[in-house]
């Protein structure tokens, strides 16, 4: 798609950065919940981790514990981080078997498929499946838009 800035483009999602009090929570949460892989990090001056979907380091994790900064209660004026997802089932299955709470939606005209979901720190996660790579009953839709939460 041309961007009318001559071909450059802002490109796809890199990675978010998390900082957190809650270092082990948060790790697991990424890795027994949505099933990243906890991997290589450089050798930075402060604690934390890296988390990896499809050999990519996506979410990078910061420990604040042993400073003074305080642990701020959800993403701040990020209002959520989205993921390109296959497997909407088997991920519904998941977050029950893990006794998450969770919403699925259907994005107006049926192309898209989502899950929400919040990690240990109050991040909202969206995962966003395309409808026609999916198999299975589509989530129900719902009134309401995310966005405007």
């Amino acid at each position: 798609m041309a961007s009318g800035l001559g071909g450059v483009s802002v490109g796809v999602l890199d990675h978010f950065n998390i900082r957190t009090r809650n270092l082990a929570e948060t790790v697991r949460f990424y890795e027994d919940v949505l099933g990243l892989e906890k991997g290589a990090r450089p050798n930075f001056a402060f604690p934390g981790a890296w988390m990896y979907s499809e050999g990519k380091p996506v979410v990078h994790l910061v420990d604040i514990s042993p400073t003074s900064e305080p642990q701020k209660p959800d993403s701040g004026v990020v209002h959520h981080v989205a993921f390109v997802s296959r497997g909407f089932d088997g991920m519904k299955q998941r977050l029950t078997s893990k006794g998450m709470k969770f919403d699925s939606r259907q994005v107006p005209g049926g192309d898209l498929w989502q899950i929400f979901v919040h990690d240990p720190n109050g991040v909202m996660i969206e995962l966003n499946y395309e409808a026609a790579l999916e198999q299975g009953a589509a989530p129900a839709e719902m009134a309401d838009d995310i966005g405007r939460q």
